[in-house]
């Protein structure tokens, strides 16, 4: 997903003896919002564009493309939305919100840092290489075809998601499996689980579950700890 712009770095420790596991802080469950008569429709709508908007780039799918994919007469989408800049809007915020209900249903403060830590990798890459999960693909690729003010929106949406990635490589400074944060953690962890979209082909010899377990392994083997200094 795209990258934080906000400073996450922390001072850095001196060793310290071993003390209990430290928590991820608690934070508020959401709870879900009343459906809309009109959201079957509308939600068919936005995830048919997104599959377009992946397959074939926002630039080169026409409203006709939309209509005819949602089974749609030319004009009908206009009801819901009143042009393609708001459909690709939608197709975003959708996303960001379906990636943050799920690591926030996540109990990450009552879980180990380490644990804590697979549990995102885990959801970061369902989300991006589950079947119909179109939505963040087209978040990561389309970003620069959204107008300044739609973007500062989803910007506002990835910024809660990374807080919640923020306190747990929190959680592993503190318990010695991370060093010190820095501003470009998050540029090579997300680079790296965003690339799997060019190359993981689910039933290739790997699940989406081995994948994350091996992509942990590696992330927290080469990232410098203060228990290897």
């Amino acid at each position: 997903m795209p990258e934080s712009k906000k400073n996450t770095s922390v001072p850095a420790t001196v060793t310290k003896p071993k003390a209990s596991r430290p928590a991820v802080p608690v934070r508020p469950r959401k709870q879900a919002q009343p459906k809309t008569d009109d959201e079957g429709p509308r939600n068919e709508l936005i995830a048919k564009s997104a599959r377009l908007f992946r397959e074939k780039g926002y630039e080169k799918t026409t409203v006709r493309d939309i209509a005819a994919a949602v089974g749609m007469q030319a004009g009908s989408w206009f009801y819901h939305f009143k042009t393609k800049q708001e459909i690709l809007v939608a197709v975003m915020e959708q996303g960001m919100r379906r990636s943050l209900q799920d690591i926030e249903a996540i109990s990450v403060q009552s879980l180990p840092p380490r644990e804590a830590f697979r549990q995102l990798v885990l959801a970061h890459l369902k989300t991006l290489l589950a079947p119909h999960h179109d939505f963040i693909p087209v978040l990561l690729y389309e970003g620069r075809s959204l107008d300044k003010a739609e973007r500062a929106k989803i910007v506002a949406l990835t910024n809660r998601y990374e807080a919640i990635w923020d306190e747990v490589i929190d959680a592993l400074h503190r318990s010695g499996d991370w060093a010190m944060p820095t501003k470009l953690d998050k540029l090579f962890l997300f680079g790296s689980l965003n690339w799997t979209t060019q190359w993981f082909r689910a039933g290739a010899g790997m699940t989406i579950e081995e994948l994350a377990d091996q992509t942990v392994a590696f992330l927290l083997r080469t990232a410098p700890t203060k228990r290897n200094k």
